[in-house]
């Protein structure tokens, strides 16, 4: 088995965390592989490889960090197809599977088997002028789009498969996988939905208008929001890390996207459980 491993080195700043998973496998039949730089601080010769080679190599890829370190590295591998496992080294860690005080007994389960893959729907979006090709963006939890330094609300137009839906002067709007709905869209005002349904949820964010509610549709359905002329600056963000500017009068085209992320889950754990212990307690 090829394990790779990426630690984010903000949360495991003097790499303690890693270097002990690495004693943890030293005396299993496991080949690991570690980011060339980590690997020579941490003086592990001949397991340094470029990230893309992990993706590319490994048969499970450990991801050290918090929710937005799990995030960048699905966008980063989606199309390569390798599974993660989160290990929660921040805060929430609502996508990690293990915490810090169990490693162990979690990296012993998968070594056992113990666990299985559980595929998580990704979205994709074009951003452009209708009479170009545009940028192709892709994203687990949401995007966002949202006024930039400025006090005025925007106006945009939503459509649904071509089909006009409503004008808003808003804040901005959401647009979320399943993934996402416990993320931004749950701060927005939108619906909690299981992970294993197939669906998009459409938010708007502090809308000027006495009736406004969240739209669930279909992951065969389209959305596409139209940026209405004379708006203050606009940015598209992609899961809350990656920002864009919009123009007035431009053009954001979302609908599920073909790559997945394969999350590692622990078996006899439930996404209803998670929730409960954290968000429902906190």
């Amino acid at each position: 088995m090829r394990l790779g491993i990426i630690p984010n080195i903000s949360k495991d700043k003097d790499l303690n965390v890693t270097r002990s998973i690495l004693l943890w496998f030293s005396n299993k039949d496991i080949e690991l592989l570690l980011e060339s730089d980590i690997a020579d601080k941490l003086e592990f010769k001949n397991h340094g490889f470029n990230r893309e080679d992990i993706f590319s190599s490994s048969d499970m890829v450990i991801v050290l960090g918090g929710d937005g370190t799990i995030l960048n590295i699905a966008r980063q591998s989606a199309q390569y197809d390798v599974p993660l496992f989160g290990i929660n080294l921040g805060h929430l860690g609502f996508l990690a599977e293990a915490e810090i005080g169990d490693i162990y007994l979690s990296l012993d389960k998968i070594m056992k088997g113990d666990y299985f893959i559980e595929k998580r729907m990704m979205l994709e979006a074009l951003i452009g002028n209708v009479e170009d090709n545009g940028k192709e963006l892709v994203a687990l939890n949401d995007f966002s789009i949202t006024r930039a330094m400025t006090s005025r609300m925007i106006s945009y137009s939503i459509f649904i498969n071509n089909s006009f839906f409503e004008l808003y002067n808003a804040d901005g709007i959401v647009v979320s996988s399943p993934t996402g709905s416990t993320a931004y869209s749950l701060s927005a005002g939108g619906p909690i939905v299981s992970p294993e349904l197939k669906v998009l949820i459409i938010t708007p964010i502090c809308p000027h208008t006495i009736h406004s509610r969240s739209i669930v549709v279909s992951e065969k359905d389209e959305v596409r929001i139209e940026i209405c002329e004379e708006n203050p600056e606009v940015m598209l963000s992609v899961d809350g890390q990656n920002s864009y500017k919009l123009n007035s009068g431009e053009v954001v085209v979302i609908r599920s996207s073909s790559f997945v992320t394969n999350l590692v889950k622990l078996k006899q754990r439930s996404f209803f459980d998670i929730l409960r212990r954290k968000i429902s307690e906190r």
